[in-house]
């Protein structure tokens, strides 16, 4: 199974979608499953994981309706609130959704020390309870409080969205590269494949740009921890649908079968508890 590990849905609107600036003025309108369907069967892939864009109650559950609609959207990971003095009742809630999987939180937007904090920590805790993941939205300088939080969660299944978003456009890797070599240390921690084209210049990338970055993250977490995310509609910005197919396909043109069919759908699956049938 080929699954799409990482991208949106929105109805835009300018007050929720805030960091969709006018650099972003592409995609400033709607992207709805109807968009997505047509080019997830014209390139072969067979559902996709939808993430959360907006933190609020109204994203997860707007993305969760979609998914009941759409097949072809196998998991959502939405957003709670672990600030909330229910928070636990609304985890339980939230369980007995069988599409609900896991949670993310804008931590790009928050200074480091934020997953240090007592409430974020006591969230994890209430997330594992239930089973469900965490995705690591964040930026090389979270990545030394994100090592620290991931040696005290073991046994919490984490993955890291777009590779941390190493500055491919300027080149500036070290402070990336010494943290993604700590974090992937901990078998608790996936990494998606994703992000990348909007991380390099949006106009005037080469697929070489990606061949480093790509092969120090293959490196660090071998082809069992990786997953293939598209991150569309943001991938827009800078490269169409297909695009952020082929920069992989390409790289990975070297490996078996076996570690093909892994990293473009099946440890999405294993990691979101997505059915094979």
């Amino acid at each position: 199974m080929k699954i799409d590990a990482h991208q949106h849905f929105w109805q835009y609107q300018p007050d929720r979608h805030a960091w969709i600036d006018q650099s972003m003025a592409k995609i400033r309108r709607d992207f709805m499953p109807e968009d997505l369907e047509p080019l997830l069967k014209r390139y072969g892939m067979d559902g996709t994981v939808a993430v959360q864009a907006d933190e609020s109650l109204t994203e997860t559950n707007f993305l969760l309706e979609l998914a009941l609609r759409y097949p072809f959207i196998k998991k959502v990971v939405g957003w709670v609130d672990f600030e909330a003095s229910d928070l636990e009742e609304q985890l339980e809630t939230l369980s007995q959704n069988e599409k609900l999987v896991g949670f993310r939180h804008v931590l790009q937007d928050k200074e480091p020390e934020y997953m240090y904090g007592k409430q974020f920590r006591k969230g994890l805790v209430n997330l594992s309870k239930h089973g469900f993941t965490y995705d690591l939205l964040i930026y090389p300088p979270h990545l030394e409080a994100a090592v620290d939080l991931v040696k005290d969660f073991p046994k919490q299944p984490f993955v890291i969205d777009h590779l941390a978003k190493p500055n491919i456009k300027t080149g500036e890797v070290e402070n990336w590269l010494n943290g993604m070599a700590k974090i992937a240390r901990f078998p608790n921690v996936s990494c998606k494949l994703s992000g990348l084209v909007t991380e390099a210049d949006w106009y005037k990338w080469q697929e070489e740009d990606f061949y480093y970055f790509l092969e120090v993250v293959f490196g660090l977490f071998g082809t069992e921890r990786l997953m293939y995310g598209s991150d569309w509609p943001v991938c827009l910005l800078a490269a169409a649908y297909q695009q952020t197919q082929t920069i992989l396909k390409n790289y990975v043109n070297k490996l078996t079968a076996t570690e093909k069919a892994s990293i473009m759908g099946l440890n999405a699956c294993n990691f979101y508890k997505i059915d094979l049938d």
